[in-house]
């Protein structure tokens, strides 16, 4: 990875954001362009690439306590960063985002689909099917020990949620639902039934693209 002042002014993030837009620039291109700069010993992108780490593994769980704790993170940028995403989540959440397949869903999702490690969501619904929350449960291998019906449905009770739908992604690339996959659902569902918060589908999204257990009849 090269170091900021070996990059040619013109291809340095932020004046390739510039000049290209955003879309042309790496997650951790924007996260250092956000940065601004690095530390002593360790330059902006070796600063932005140990953030995108954190956030593989702990998704939606990063607050400013985990971010303070990667060298060249103080309180202030992790306040910033913290900040930035919540923005932009409400902002993506802003006007209503209805539900009504299973392909509705994929732009929730999709980011899951090329992670290394299984990522449990759970999408939060009001009566009219639209988004309330999206958020990740769980990181690791799925089981019913992992994916408990308390921590599925804390949130959703939290949210006033009508329904839910669940997501993991398959880090082999099947498209196939394991026997783990098929017992936590039904634990799932059978919850959602006693809580009045049914689960309208598990999706299972892979790189080749996504299975609805609606759709298979397994729900």
């Amino acid at each position: 990875m090269k170091h900021i002042k070996e990059i040619p002014d013109f291809d340095r993030p932020r004046e390739r954001l510039a000049s290209k837009g955003p879309e042309a620039l790496s997650d951790t291109e924007l996260l250092a362009v956000l940065l601004g700069s690095g530390i002593k010993g360790k330059d902006v992108f070796q600063v932005a690439h140990a953030i995108l780490q954190k956030l593989d593994r702990d998704g939606e769980k990063i607050n400013v306590k985990a971010l303070v704790s990667i060298e060249g993170v103080g309180f202030a940028r992790a306040c910033q960063i913290v900040a930035s995403f919540e923005l932009a989540r409400r902002r993506l959440f802003k006007k209503s985002f209805v539900i009504q397949n299973a392909e509705d869903a994929l732009p929730l999702i999709s980011y899951i689909a090329g992670k290394k490690q299984e990522y449990f969501l759970c999408i939060s619904l009001n009566g009219a099917n639209e988004v309330i929350r999206n958020r990740v449960v769980t990181v690791g291998l799925l089981n019913t020990n992992q994916v408990h019906p308390r921590e599925v449905f804390a949130d959703a009770i939290s949210d006033r949620a009508a329904s839910i739908i669940l997501a993991h992604n398959h880090p082999s690339g099947v498209l196939k639902p394991s026997p783990n996959d098929l017992a936590a659902t039904k634990q799932l569902v059978d919850a959602g039934k006693i809580l009045g918060i049914p689960v309208l589908d598990h999706l299972i999204i892979t790189k080749k693209g996504f299975l609805s257990f609606k759709e298979m009849g397994l729900i």
